[in-house]
C-alpha cells in the first residue's frame, strides 16, 4: 500500500470537477493527497503538462433573477454598459476581459469592473448583490452557490482557457502525482469535468 502523500495547487477553474474525483481517487489509490489553492498564471520550470479540460467565459447572474440575452456581440455589450457593477476574476481571464475584450468593445471606460482575488468571490459578489453580473470560467459558475448561469460568451468574443497539470521539478513524490494526473486524464474522470461545463482533452 502507498504510504506517501502527495501535494496539490490547483487553481479555480478545474476545482468542481477536482473535488468530485479526488475522494475516488484517494480511496482506490491509497494515496494521501494534500490540495492547496493557487493561481492559474505562470509555468514552472522543468515541467511536463498534460491538457486535461478546456472551458469557455460565461456570465453568471444573481439566482432567481430573469437571464439575460448572452447570445450577440451586442447583446454582451448592452449587457455589460448597463449593469452598475461587472465582477470578474483578477487571474487569467479577468486579465483578458480587462486587457483585451472589454477595450475591443470600446467599453472599458464605462463600466465599472470589480476584479475578485478568486473566482469563487467573483460569485460571491453577484450572489451578494455587491455586483450585477460576472463573466468568467463557466466551470466555476455551474456549482457556485447564489447565481444561475446565463449562458456563455459568443464565439467571436469567446476566451478558452485551458487547464493542465504537471508534476513540478524536484518533486519526492514523483510516482504518486503522476498517478493523480494518470487518474485526471482517463476516461473515467471525463464525466466529472463534463458536468462541471469543461471540455475533457486527455482522454
Amino acid at each position: 500500500m502507498w504510504s506517501g502523500a502527495v501535494n496539490v495547487l490547483i487553481s479555480g477553474g478545474f476545482s468542481s470537477a477536482y473535488e468530485q474525483l479526488l475522494p475516488e481517487f484517494e480511496r482506490t489509490s491509497g494515496i494521501k493527497v494534500t490540495t492547496g489553492s493557487g493561481a492559474s498564471q505562470g509555468t514552472g520550470p522543468q515541467t511536463i503538462a498534460v491538457d486535461l479540460a478546456r472551458v469557455p467565459l460565461g456570465v453568471a447572474v444573481r439566482a432567481g433573477t430573469p437571464k439575460p440575452d448572452v447570445n450577440t456581440v451586442e447583446a454582451i455589450k448592452q449587457l455589460l454598459l448597463k449593469a452598475k457593477t461587472v465582477a470578474v476574476p483578477g487571474s487569467t481571464s479577468g486579465i483578458w476581459l480587462r486587457t483585451d475584450l472589454f477595450p475591443r468593445l470600446g467599453i472599458v471606460e464605462k463600466i465599472n469592473v470589480k476584479a475578485a482575488p478568486r473566482g469563487a468571490r467573483a460569485t460571491e459578489m453577484v450572489a451578494e448583490g455587491g455586483a450585477d453580473l460576472a463573466v468568467m470560467p463557466v466551470s466555476e459558475i455551474l456549482h457556485a452557490a447564489g447565481v444561475d448561469f446565463a449562458g456563455s460568451l459568443p464565439p467571436e468574443i469567446q476566451f478558452i482557457q485551458m487547464f493542465s497539470a504537471a508534476v513540478v521539478a524536484g518533486s519526492r513524490e514523483i510516482d504518486g502525482a503522476k498517478r493523480l494526473i494518470e487518474f485526471l486524464a482517463s476516461a473515467h474522470a471525463s464525466k466529472a469535468i463534463r458536468k462541471s461545463g469543461m471540455e475533457p482533452l486527455a482522454i
